[in-house]
């Protein structure tokens, strides 16, 4: 086996001393990172990113810096994260060891992403790759030393599998420490909805995990203010314009389980969301990716 593209500068040693973990096709629980949720980390835009966000809120702050090359990672690049972290829990909980040196083939990924399989879709997977591996980010979150910078990538490395004749194998990728440990904390990891995948704006897809994380299943819902909800999507966009595609959001209601809803009251505008309840049993059906049955008796 040899590799038919490397994609990386740093040297091989990392991947000798990591076990490999071979990824398992199927309908797995889509399980997405809190803290990937939370705060601003991937470009909400469908045009290159080259302007770092640089984050402040109390004592959290978040740095991401994008290269010329492939600009920033974006919210679409981190279906590929949300695959990973699917993989390892399902793996975790049927006792399977788990390794930040992962092997799939495109396909697993692309299937499980609801992305089509074609050619164009393999080569729109593997620049999601390189921007993933090119995009730098720099956090307090989680770190126990706050002064301390710790810098890594979404995706330490990755690289195309070929055998002698040139036939593709598959890839294979090594995973950052920060994304990986938090992904084994169990209280650090959600399960969202399978149709998040078809979500297709960027805000629209933020603001589904941002809901997901924070709104949970409250019976009561939850709300925030519209600046702070601005501040914390780290867009280049200004208030305003934000505010207008929040409301077109909130006209079409395309978030899976809840319901949006705009008010205005002391001066300022919040936006709310309250969960749809959910049969028991569509929602087992909905987490391995199955579409609920119409009229069910």
């Amino acid at each position: 086996m040899q590799a038919a593209r490397s994609h990386s500068g740093r040297t091989s040693a990392e991947r000798t001393q990591l076990e490999l973990f071979r990824s398992v096709p199927g309908d797995l629980a889509t399980r997405d990172a809190q803290d990937l949720m939370s705060w601003p980390f991937f470009s909400l835009a469908k045009t290159r990113r080259q302007a770092p966000i640089d984050f402040r809120m109390g004592a959290t702050w978040i740095s991401v810096e994008a290269v010329p090359e492939h600009g920033m990672a974006t919210i679409w690049d981190a279906d590929v994260l949300i695959w990973a972290a699917s993989q390892l829990v399902s793996a975790r909980d049927a006792g399977r060891p788990t390794s930040r040196l992962m092997m799939t083939t495109p396909h697993e990924i692309l299937a499980f992403t609801r992305r089509g399989t074609g050619k164009a879709s393999y080569e729109r997977l593997k620049a999601a790759l390189d921007r993933l591996q090119s995009t730098t980010v720099a956090t307090s979150i989680r770190q126990e030393h706050q002064r301390r910078r710790h810098r890594f990538s979404w995706i330490n490395e990755w690289r195309e599998l070929a055998d002698g004749n040139g036939r593709a194998l598959g890839i294979e990728l090594i995973l950052p420490d920060w994304f990986y440990a938090g992904v084994l904390d169990r209280a650090l990891v959600l399960t969202i909805d399978r149709s998040y995948f078809d979500l297709t704006g960027g805000l629209e897809r933020w603001l589904y995990r941002i809901v997901r994380k924070h709104g949970g299943r409250q019976a009561g819902g939850w709300s925030f203010d519209v600046p702070h909800l601005h501040l914390k999507s780290g867009v280049l966009s200004p208030l305003r314009r934000f505010a207008f595609e929040l409301r077109a959001i909130v006209a079409r209601q395309p978030l899976p389980g809840y319901v949006l809803a705009l008010e205005h009251a002391l001066g300022r505008d919040r936006l709310n969301f309250t969960p749809i309840p959910v049969d028991p049993f569509d929602a087992a059906m909905r987490r391995v990716g199955l579409k609920p049955v119409e009229n069910r008796p």
